[in-house]
């Protein structure tokens, strides 16, 4: 979340939500037996409820009895960005952000960091640098920052807003970017080393539309750094929705393919702008739209009341400005506590088949891995050297139903039917008995896949 007001780019226009979820919300608010809480009610799922929290409001009675009372995650405003805990180089501070941290723990809340490197709200020492110096400067701020607070962090930031706007699916052109295109990889790589136990997250807006050119380009780092084992654990959808930008379509269809990466997704600092029935339509859909993600862990909003909000006069959040709750905190609530122990419109299977071309010096067995969703489908391929080593390899797939749409640690001819995959550079060398892997997403079904393999 930025302090002044950011450009948002336009999506469709969605529909609203059906009459029979709303017809099931209404008919939960009469549930004796339903949470009354919205952290309470997300834990009934193993998911959380969290709130942004502002230092400066913490003396305020009102302010603090909703958080207290309603969600059991966190996450800093403004306290622990670079700004705040880094002010002059080399000196750290960590008061604010400290009161909020040490408040969460102190009432068994959990505490997402936001965020260890952005281009913005850099302290005015950074600012001025560039190159080397400002690449170490700022793995020492992830090192020092991420170490001042090991273990008692959920999840980090490591890098927020780094992507471009617009339909190019570039890297946004800043300071931190210009110190080479490997400086993302560089912070996770410093945060894991310095907090082992947290969940590192990449955390942007704009990446809800899963047609948009930003949200692919976030994408496509992703499976690129699974593929390599760059430490990366979550993807954070920041979701700030208005008439102008509103909930799309195939926002579920977007948390749901960030998932199938191997990361848990999370929506960082929801806000819906409106009011009324509209309002609570929109925040119903887009809690449903987690609650049928499996590794849609958490929602967390951006502020507690209105007033709070740095969109203050878009009466984006779950209660008024006099703290009194909105029908959209009824719809989130609601939803919550009928959402039920795991995903409630998704259905995954995962079956795993193993099909050698048969013996001999310089064979090859492939098997699958398939997680199969309703709408599509994530296959990983295991190629296994024989009794000698390999030197390159090529599998054949049949989609009989199905089509791919991105692929990994392979080249590919074909997208349906026959499918034919060969070894990249880095993957073609394989010793005798042991295994590589290369992956590929696809729309439809991928059962029937019968991968073979042979020596190339």
């Amino acid at each position: 979340m930025k302090l002044t007001a950011r450009s948002v780019s336009l999506v469709p226009i969605v529909s609203t939500v059906a009459a029979a979820a709303l017809g099931a919300s209404l008919i939960m608010a009469g549930n004796a037996n339903a949470a009354t809480t919205l952290g309470a009610a997300a834990q009934q799922s193993g998911r959380y409820f969290g709130t942004a929290v502002a230092a400066g409001r913490m003396g305020d009675s009102t302010y603090m009895g909703i958080l207290n009372r309603e969600f059991d995650m966190v996450t800093a405003e403004n306290e622990m960005k670079m700004d705040a805990t880094e002010p002059s180089q080399g000196r750290f501070t960590y008061g604010n952000a400290d009161r909020i941290v040490n408040h969460a723990r102190s009432r068994g809340m959990r505490v997402r960091g936001h965020a260890l490197a952005w281009h913005s709200q850099q302290p005015g020492w950074m600012q001025n640098m560039s190159g080397s110096a400002l690449r170490n400067a700022m793995l020492n701020h992830v090192t020092q920052v991420a170490t001042y607070y090991r273990g008692k962090i959920y999840a980090w930031d490591v890098v927020n807003e780094a992507f471009a706007d617009g339909s190019s699916g570039a890297r946004r052109d800043s300071n931190l970017q210009r110190t080479g295109n490997d400086w993302i990889e560089a912070a996770f790589r410093a945060a894991r080393a310095a907090d082992p136990g947290a969940k590192l997250c990449y955390n942007d807006y704009n990446t809800d539309d899963w047609s948009h050119a930003k949200t692919q380009a976030v994408y496509r780092m992703v499976q690129d750094f699974k593929a390599r084992g760059v430490p990366i654990d979550c993807v954070g959808l920041q979701s700030h929705f208005n008439a102008q930008s509103p909930v799309p379509s195939n926002y579920q269809t977007t948390l749901q393919n960030f998932a199938n990466l191997g990361v848990d997704v999370q929506i960082t600092e929801l806000d819906i702008e409106g009011s009324g029935s509209a309002q609570a339509s929109n925040y119903d859909r887009v809690t449903r739209a987690c609650l049928a993600v499996s590794r849609c862990t958490g929602i967390t909003v951006w502020g507690i009341r209105d007033s709070d909000s740095w969109r203050a006069y878009g009466t984006p959040l779950l209660f008024d400005n006099n703290g009194n709750k909105k029908p959209a905190y009824t719809s989130v609530l609601n939803a919550l506590n009928a959402g039920g122990p795991g995903p409630t419109t998704t259905t995954t299977t995962t079956t795993t088949t193993t099909t050698s071309n048969g013996p001999g010096p310089g064979d090859c067995t492939a098997s699958v891995s398939l997680n199969q969703w309703n709408e599509g489908f994530v296959a990983t391929i295991k190629v296994t050297a024989g009794s000698s080593a390999l030197k390159g390899w090529r599998v054949t797939t049949t989609l009989s139903n199905g089509t791919v749409t991105n692929s990994w640690s392979a080249n590919r001819s074909g997208t349906s039917g026959t499918v034919n995959w060969t070894n990249v550079d880095y993957n073609a060398n394989v010793p005798a008995g042991q295994s590589t892997e290369f992956g590929f997403q696809g729309t439809g079904s991928g059962s029937g896949l019968n991968p073979t393999c042979s020596a190339s």
